[in-house]
């Protein structure tokens, strides 16, 4: 039996599950055999934060509690669940509390943010002919018109959804800050890493889908906060 914690891994906007593909077979190739990627609705913080606490219900064990994007949003408001040992964001939203991703966004707002439109039914799309440019520049085109066509839009009104008692101020958390980031701000990133007092910063030259570009570095990220909460 390995002695490794179970993983959980929570998207972000614009996406799904899937996203974690790479860094899932890292992490296999690590030793990880528990792994989990949730699935969320992206239609309020309230819903997507109680999706990963059913999940993390079902775990017996210590958990690794990993989001990209939005999904740090969702971990910062179900990560204090009892078995969540470590949290970790890559390129990711840490909303304090009364804080909300919009909110965030609106301080510094990111290169690719006027690439969004809203649809007839209040769902946020990133516009497909620019969805390479703005979250995957360092993936292939090919790549980066797959993920624009499977995007998995949010209603708009998630993205002011305040988080409540944010989990990283109760348990050690680590960051990876993508330089190249046209999604969400790096100056914002920055700020958000230093504020939580994470264990760990990494700096990737890698866009917002660096869980797709650089997926051994953060599995990487994710193995040093298991190991360093694995007691």
């Amino acid at each position: 039996m390995s002695n490794k914690p179970a993983v959980v891994l929570v998207h972000g906007f614009w996406g799904g599950a899937a996203h974690w593909a790479k860094v899932i077979l890292e992490l296999k190739g690590l030793g990880y055999g528990d792994l989990h990627a949730v699935e969320m609705p992206l239609t309020s913080l309230a819903e997507d934060a109680e999706r990963t606490r059913k999940m993390l219900a079902q775990i017996n064990g210590p958990v690794v509690l990993v989001g990209h994007s939005y999904g740090g949003a969702v971990i910062s408001e179900a990560g204090n669940q009892p078995n969540v040992r470590a949290l970790v964001f890559i390129a990711a939203f840490a909303p304090d509390a009364g804080e909300s991703p919009g909110g965030i966004t609106q301080e510094k707002l990111p290169e690719a943010a006027p690439n969004l439109a809203p649809d007839s039914d209040g769902y946020l799309w990133l516009k497909p002919d620019k969805f390479h440019e703005s979250f995957c520049q360092d993936l292939t085109a090919d790549e980066g018109l797959v993920m624009a066509v499977t995007q998995k839009a949010p209603l708009a009104v998630t993205f002011g959804n305040p988080v409540t008692d944010p989990a990283w101020r109760h348990k050690p958390a680590w960051y990876q800050i993508s330089n190249h980031d046209r999604m969400i701000h790096p100056e914002n990133q920055k700020m958000m890493s230093a504020r939580m007092n994470a264990r760990k910063i990494i700096h990737l030259d890698a866009s917002h889908a660096s869980l797709a570009s650089r997926p051994r570095e953060v599995a990487s990220l994710i193995n040093d906060a298991a190991s360093a909460t694995a007691s």
